[in-house]
This record gives structure tokens, C-alpha cells and sequence, in this order.
């Protein structure tokens, strides 16, 4: 009884201790994601402001605290107005070795992207992980040395989406930048069984996405056929999953159809015009789930895409 009374008032004062931390906890935090500006064809995409921006998560209108360009420019250079950025771009260790002809288109890419305000990371997807040789820099020379020709070894990437969920979960950074992926693969899971259009609904393209919408990480890829991958429906498979990751995550994906692309000199060239169109838009939330996502414009002729549910308070999208 005594020891009972000795100890409730600790008891007490712990209590109100968890509940203020839940209220922590459950109060609004501020959320980041990637907001990519499309406008009309021929058209330059705006400079949008705070002003211009709507988003509205799980049906409730919030306001945006803060709008910035992810890139300084129509180029990949960086200035004062815009946050750091990082690039991983991916290669998947499967590609058939006539891929060695791209190298160079590779090589160039990411000398060009790396700049003070964009670090570039180029990373080999295999056996379920993402291997980087120099991590992320923004010395072009260093960026460019971590390309190599891909092992190109059967079955050695039998998911591109088991790397794609490893990289979101373990980013091998932790400066506060925003974060892109650009994928080159078959995009095929072979994890999920027959290519089928009757067997379309992969768990582990499905978990992908989820991690990469709790990450704020927008996905690009660029299709690239596999080694000894040739049948119309892997082809269609696998661009089916890529184009699912790159809706939901508010990316994009490129391809020439079913045509293992002679060269992937103008998607990079896609992929940096979509990068120059982008912005980080803030906002306040308190959800601790993923919620619905839509963010919108009234500006005439222009139509953003971001992805399509977020979740406030995760270790990539709450950063301060």
C-alpha cells in the first residue's frame, strides 16, 4: 500500500509525459513532395508561386506553405532559390551487354547533371539491393567513374522493385535534399510469375510504390529489354509496372514500345526538361498514414502531376 502510494504521482507524471509526446506526434508536421509543371506543347512551363498551388489531401484543402523550382534554370544548374537535389540514377546488372553501346550516353548524362546544387548518384540494381561504388557526388569526374558495363547475368535482377523499395528505405544520404530515381531496366518482376496480361497485379510492384510515395520520391525509368528478354508480353510487362510506378509516384517512364531504344540520348534529354519543370511544394499535415494526394492549378494550361498519395511525417518527406 505504501509503495503503491510512493509511486503513483511517477506514474502520474509519466502519463502526461506519453500524452504530450502522442500530441507531438499527432500535430501537423510539414510535408515536401515533387510537383512536376506540364504545360501545353511548345509551351514553357510558368514560374508557379505559392499563389498558384492547391493541395488537397484526403479531401481536405491545405495550405502550401512554400514553392520552390528543383533546379535553378531549364538547364541542371543550381542557384540560391532552389534546395539541393539528388539523383540516383539506376542501372539494372541485368542488361544484356549490347547495353555497352549506351555507356557513353550514360557517362554523359550524369557528368551534365551534377552540379554545386545536384548530387548524382549511379547505382547498380541486383539480387534485391542497390550497389553504389562512389555514392553520391557532384563532381562531374567522380559521378562519371561510377559507370560501368552491367554484369549482365541471368536472374542476377530478378526485381527491379526489391532494389527500387531497399534504396527508398536505406538512402544511403541524409543531407535534407529532395530525392529523384531514374531507373534503366526491363522494369520486368519476375517474382510475380507469368508475364500474362491475366497476372498484372504484382504485390511487389504494389510495395514499391508505396514506399516510394512514404519517401516523396518521384520515379522515372527509361525501358531497356533484358538480357534474352524478346516476347511482346515481357515487353508489355514490364512497361505496364513501369508506367504504374511512374504515375503513382509522379514520375515518368520512356520508352520506343516494344524496341530495345537504339539510343537513350533524348529520354535523358526528357528526363532533364521534366526535372526543370519541377518544384518542392510544402505543406502542413498530420496524417500518419498514406492519404489521397491532389495537387492542382488554376493556371491557364498548365496540369501538375505529383503522386497520388502521401503521408505526412516520414523521414524523407518531414525534413526541416
Amino acid at each position: 500500500m505504501i509503495s503503491g502510494v510512493r509511486f503513483a504521482p511517477v506514474m502520474l507524471l509519466f502519463a502526461a509525459l506519453s500524452g504530450s509526446v502522442l500530441a507531438q506526434q499527432e500535430g501537423p508536421v510539414t510535408t515536401r513532395v515533387l510537383v512536376r509543371a506540364e504545360a501545353k506543347k511548345n509551351s514553357a512551363a510558368p514560374t508557379l508561386r505559392t499563389s498558384d498551388i492547391k493541395v488537397d489531401v484526403a479531401g481536405r484543402d491545405l495550405p502550401v506553405l512554400s514553392v520552390a523550382p528543383a533546379l535553378a534554370s531549364p538547364g541542371l544548374s543550381g542557384s540560391r532559390n532552389s534546395r539541393p537535389l539528388e539523383i540516383a540514377v539506376l542501372l539494372d546488372d541485368g542488361l544484356r551487354t549490347n547495353f555497352d553501346t549506351n555507356l557513353g550516353e550514360v557517362t554523359d548524362f550524369v557528368r551534365s547533371a551534377a552540379s554545386p546544387s545536384t548530387s548524382v548518384g549511379v547505382g547498380y540494381m541486383r539480387n534485391g539491393s542497390v550497389y553504389f561504388s562512389h555514392g553520391f557526388s557532384s563532381d562531374p569526374d567522380v559521378v562519371a567513374k561510377s559507370v560501368r558495363i552491367p554484369l549482365a547475368s541471368g536472374g542476377i535482377s530478378a526485381s527491379p522493385y526489391f532494389c527500387l523499395q531497399d534504396l527508398v528505405k536505406h538512402w544511403p544520404t541524409n543531407t535534407g535534399a529532395s530525392r529523384v530515381v531514374l531507373m534503366i531496366t526491363n522494369g520486368i518482376d519476375y517474382y510475380n510469375g507469368s508475364v500474362s496480361p491475366l497476372n498484372q497485379d504484382s504485390p511487389y510492384v504494389d510495395g514499391a510504390i508505396r514506399d516510394a510515395q512514404r519517401a516523396a520520391v518521384p520515379v522515372y525509368s527509361i525501358y531497356f529489354g533484358g538480357r534474352g528478354v524478346n516476347g511482346f508480353y515481357s515487353s508489355a510487362s514490364g512497361q505496364n509496372y513501369l508506367g504504374r510506378l511512374a504515375q503513382e509516384t509522379g514520375g515518368d517512364t520512356y520508352n520506343q514500345g516494344q524496341i530495345t531504344p537504339p539510343s537513350i540520348a533524348p529520354f535523358f534529354r526528357q528526363f532533364q526538361q521534366a526535372l526543370a519543370q519541377t518544384y518542392e511544394v510544402s505543406f502542413q499535415d498530420s496524417g500518419r498514414n498514406l492519404q489521397r494526394l491532389k495537387v492542382s492549378t488554376a493556371v491557364p494550361g498548365v496540369k501538375l502531376q505529383a503522386q497520388t498519395e502521401v503521408q505526412a511525417g516520414s523521414p524523407a518527406s518531414a525534413r526541416e
